[in-house]
C-alpha cells in the first residue's frame, strides 16, 4: 500500500489538493435557488416548538454550503434578534452539537478553534496540529492564524512556541507561518538536487540531519517536491516515506509523513486518519472541513483502502443525529 510509488509520474501534473476549487469535488454544493430568510424561519420553528425537529436541522445544515450557512446565521439574527450558534448550542447535545456548531463555523475560524482545543489545557493534541498545518494551504493558515490574533489578541506562532519543542517545532512552525513557495513550475535540476541533500541527510550517514528534511519538506511547492519523490525514488531506491520512517521518529515522523501523503494526495490521508477508527471530533473535523473540498475523492479511496464505503462506516461506527448528521455530509454510497 505504498502512498508514493503508484504512477510517481502521473503525479507531477495533477493537481494539488491545496489548489483544489471548492465544491469540486465536495459532497455539498450550493442549493440552487437558495432563500436564507425562509431557511432561517424553518430552523427558528424546529428549535422553537416542543422539543427539538432535529431532520429539519440537518437537511438544512448539511446541504447548504459554508457561505449560504453563514448567510441563513444573518438572516436567523436579523427576522428574531438571536444568534442561531446559541440556540444549537442551547437545544442539542454532545456530538450533535459539536458538527452543528462545526457546520455553520466559518471555515476559518474552525480550523482556529480546533488549533486552538489541541493547545489547551494539560498536553498538546500534536495529531490535530500536524493534520491541520500540513494540509492547509498558505491562505487557509493565514485566515486561521488572523482570526486567532483576533480572538485572543496574540499571535498563534508565539502561542505555538510556548507548547511544541525540538525539530518538531521548527518544523510545525515553518508549516504554521503559511509561506509554502506556491509556484507551479517545477525545476527538474532544483528536484534533483533536493532529492541529493535528503538522501545524504538521511540514507548516507549514521544518524540524521533532520534540519535538512524540514527545510525542503515543509518550504518547497507541492508540484517541486512531487518531482523530488520522483528523483529521491531514483537515487535511493526507495520511497521517501519510507526513509523517514526509517530515520525519524516521535512527532517530527508523524508531521513529515503527513507532509509526505499530502504531496502524494490530500485525500490518502484523510481516508485513512478516519479509517483508522478515529474519535468522533476527527471524523467530525474531517467531514466537515473537506465536505466542499475532496469528501468524493475521500470516499473513493476509502473504498479502495477498506473495500466498504465511507457510508457503511459511518452507519456501524456512529448512530442517532449525529450519525444521521454524518451520513447527510458524506452524500452518498460507493
Amino acid at each position: 500500500l505504498n502512498i508514493f510509488q503508484d504512477d510517481l509520474e502521473s503525479l507531477v501534473n495533477t493537481p494539488s489538493s491545496f489548489s483544489a476549487t471548492s465544491g469540486e469535488r465536495g459532497t455539498i454544493k450550493a442549493k440552487a435557488n437558495f432563500d436564507a430568510k425562509a431557511d432561517a424561519a424553518a430552523l427558528r420553528k424546529a428549535i422553537k416548538g416542543l422539543g427539538t425537529d432535529e431532520k429539519v436541522l440537518i437537511d438544512i445544515l448539511t446541504q447548504r454550503s459554508s457561505a449560504q450557512r453563514q448567510l441563513i446565521c444573518k438572516a436567523y439574527q436579523e427576522a428574531y434578534s438571536k444568534i442561531l450558534l446559541n440556540d444549537l448550542k442551547g437545544d442539542t447535545k454532545g456530538n450533535f452539537e459539536h458538527v452543528l456548531v462545526a457546520l455553520i463555523t466559518p471555515p476559518a475560524a474552525y480550523d482556529c478553534h480546533e488549533v486552538t482545543r489541541a493547545i489547551k489545557g494539560a498536553g498538546t493534541t500534536e495529531s490535530i496540529l500536524i493534520e491541520i498545518f500540513a494540509s492547509r494551504s498558505n491562505q487557509q493558515i493565514k485566515a486561521l492564524s488572523d482570526v486567532y490574533l483576533q480572538e485572543n489578541g496574540k499571535s498563534l506562532i508565539q502561542r505555538l512556541k510556548t507548547e511544541v519543542s525540538g525539530d518538531f517545532s521548527k518544523a510545525l512552525l515553518l508549516l504554521a507561518e503559511g509561506k509554502r513557495d506556491e509556484s507551479t513550475a517545477v525545476n527538474t535540476e532544483k528536484a534533483k538536487e533536493d532529492a541529493k541533500a535528503l538522501y545524504n541527510a538521511g540514507e548516507k550517514r549514521l544518524g540524521t540531519d533532520e534540519s535538512k528534511f524540514i527545510e525542503i519538506l515543509c518550504q518547497r511547492s507541492i508540484p517541486q517536491l512531487r518531482q523530488t519523490l520522483i528523483e529521491y525514488n531514483n537515487i535511493s531506491g526507495k520511497t521517501l516515506q519510507k526513509s523517514i520512517e526509517n530515520e525519524m521518529s516521535g512527532n517530527l515522523e508523524k508531521l513529515l509523513v503527513a507532509v509526505g501523503k499530502l504531496i502524494r494526495y490530500s485525500y490518502k490521508m484523510f481516508s485513512r486518519l478516519i479509517g483508522m477508527g478515529t474519535d468522533e471530533a476527527t471524523l467530525t473535523r474531517i467531514m466537515v472541513s473537506r465536505s466542499e473540498i475532496d469528501l468524493l475523492d475521500i470516499r473513493t479511496e476509502f473504498k479502495n483502502l477498506y473495500k466498504s464505503s465511507l457510508l457503511s462506516f459511518i452507519k456501524s461506527d456512529v448512530s442517532g443525529d449525529y450519525g444521521d448528521c454524518m451520513k447527510s455530509i458524506c452524500g452518498g454510497d460507493d
